[in-house]
């Protein structure tokens, strides 16, 4: 089975540089891997970088300022650099007159939004209406749609975006059980989280169905709960009960469809 690991941070001068992400690819039978840009990080060379130092197993999604002018002009450019994607907040706005501009300009060269935000950002109307407004531009939750760690997004907010499902441009990450699940106290052997583990797997399954999920480890953060090995195996295990072809489209071939080669 391809296994695309669709979320991965790499720097090298914050979090990890890129050998350590390949390791634990290497490690964990992960084929690919999408380059997503730090929240505020502008330069996106280093992506390239990588991208070309190990052709075949990254695609950069890269990150920019939305609200400085010439924004689109600069989202222009990267995408002739050959960008997997952009990254943009729930929140992120153009300057000017129109505020979806940046988003406008994404959907014009083809180019999916890896989307952040916690839930009650994702449920808000105006994020709502956007998404409704523009049908081709493909949108993908991270973090099921909230925070990458338990607590703060209401299960009122999670309902709502599950509900985003209705809009079949919306497209759905899900990451390790550790983003959503109290961790126990570390005892030889045992499963590392208090159980019963919430259905939010299960709930994105039942909503979005698995040509709109797509796994991603959301590496090195993952490091600080579950880690890389069970980010992915835990996850796995989750969907045992599923076709095989379910399985391979979670975990790699809806990846590839959303960030892989454009054109």
């Amino acid at each position: 089975m391809l296994i695309v690991d669709s979320h991965c941070h790499v720097s090298p001068c914050w979090f990890e540089p890129v050998e350590s992400l390949l390791f634990q690819m290497d490690q964990n039978g992960v084929d690919r891997a999408v380059l997503i840009q730090m929240n505020g990080q502008g330069d996106n060379e280093y992506l390239f970088e990588v991208t070309r130092r190990f052709p075949g197993r990254f695609a950069p999604v890269v990150w920019l300022r939305t609200d400085l002018p010439g924004a689109c002009d600069t989202l222009r450019r990267l995408a002739d650099q050959g960008i997997a994607g952009v990254r943009l907040s729930a929140a992120a706005r153009s300057a000017g007159g129109d505020g979806l501009a940046v988003w406008r300009t994404a959907a014009a060269l083809g180019l999916p939004v890896s989307c952040g935000g916690s839930s009650a950002e994702f449920a808000r109307e105006d994020f709502v209406g956007m998404v409704g407004a523009l049908p081709d531009l493909t949108i993908v939750l991270e973090h099921l749609g909230g925070h990458n760690r338990p607590g703060p997004d209401s299960p009122e907010d999670r309902r709502r975006v599950f509900d985003l499902a209705r809009f079949p441009n919306v497209y759905i990450k899900l990451h390790g059980l550790g983003e959503f699940a109290q961790r126990r106290l570390p005892v030889d052997g045992a499963f590392p989280f208090v159980e019963p583990i919430p259905p939010l797997f299960e709930t994105a399954y039942e909503t979005f169905g698995p040509r709109r999920m797509i796994w991603g480890s959301d590496y090195p953060p993952v490091s600080a709960r579950e880690g890389y090995r069970n980010a992915l195996r835990l996850a796995l295990d989750r969907f045992r009960s599923v076709s095989e072809r379910d399985r391979e489209l979670i975990f790699g071939k809806v990846a590839m469809s959303v960030f892989g080669p454009r054109g």
